[in-house]
């Protein structure tokens, strides 16, 4: 495929994701202004990344720290999302790279964290990830166990959940918007994927996360 074919397969991709989302919003009497869409790009060459910002959609997540390093070099003008698992020997090299980090899922985790903003003098930007559906294969905080105590080296802007595979998304979206309110009152709430993202904008989120329905067949 040409690049004028990528863009243009991408450029209606992109367009048909944003009308998505407005309508979404304003079923639920949301402003869609208040949505950023995040172009999960791991299955995608650092090119076709490159050719997403050029149209546009500037937030860009990765899930493995080694595959955003290789992009973030590459791609000029982005803004980079981590959204997998980050090991901590593995913090130095990648915190200065992202501009927030969704998937905190430990107090460990928090914790070096806590430390390696206070060692640089700047607080990390940070999602806490919360388990909302109960499933044992996941990751994250039970919804009860959310670390609500202030550290000086991490900034908490918000939460972050996946929905079930299987089921309504709704209860485990709506779960983690009344734990934001309660907790992180006015943060973000980062959920909502491919196949369910227009409930999770019906339900409050700020930030969805889309590789598939933008990056399918592509590479």
């Amino acid at each position: 495929m040409t690049d004028s074919e990528l863009r243009a397969v991408l450029g209606e991709r992109i367009a048909g994701v944003r009308a998505r989302i407005e309508a979404a919003a304003r079923r639920a009497g949301r402003d869609p202004n208040g949505v950023t869409l995040v172009a999960v790009t791991k299955t995608v060459s650092a090119h076709v990344a490159a050719l997403v910002v050029e149209l546009g959609v500037t937030d860009l997540g990765e899930s493995r720290p080694q595959s955003l390093w290789q992009k973030a070099d590459a791609v000029p003008g982005s803004t980079w999302h981590l959204i997998g698992h980050l090991q901590r020997n593995k913090l130095d090299r990648t915190i200065p790279l992202v501009s927030l980090m969704h998937s905190v899922d430990s107090e460990r985790l928090l914790h070096a964290l806590d430390a390696f903003g206070r060692a640089r003098g700047a607080p990390v930007p940070v999602l806490l990830e919360v388990n909302c559906s109960g499933e044992a294969a996941k990751g994250g905080f039970a919804p009860d166990a959310v670390p609500v105590a202030p550290l000086p080296g991490v900034q908490v802007r918000g939460l972050m959940t996946m929905a079930a595979r299987d089921g309504d998304p709704r209860t485990t979206f709506a779960r983690l918007r009344e734990l934001r309110d309660a907790l992180v009152p006015g943060g973000e709430l980062s959920m909502g994927m491919s196949n369910d993202f227009e409930v999770a904008v019906e339900e409050g989120a700020t930030l969805v996360r889309l590789g598939t329905t933008l990056f399918e067949g592509l590479e």
